[in-house]
């Protein structure tokens, strides 16, 4: 599962709010939403928030294993 807990401690640590992603890097409320709720979301996006923050995938972005693996 990938969680994006690291993004919101690289928005707080580079002031950007949620307003500032969506009013001003043209990230819609929706995309927000689903960012919380740890949901897909398009890779567009990954690199929008990428180039916004100036951080690489990693400082927004992880995969957790659920351990619910079908291929396992």
């Amino acid at each position: 599962m990938i969680v994006f807990d690291r993004l919101w401690k690289t928005m707080k640590s580079k002031n950007i709010s949620t307003y500032t992603l969506r009013e001003k890097c043209g990230i819609d409320s929706k995309t927000v939403r689903r960012l919380k709720a740890n949901e897909n979301i398009e890779t567009k996006t990954l690199d929008r928030l990428c180039r916004v923050l100036c951080c690489k995938l990693e400082d927004i972005a992880e995969f957790v294993d659920s351990g619910d693996n079908p291929d396992n």
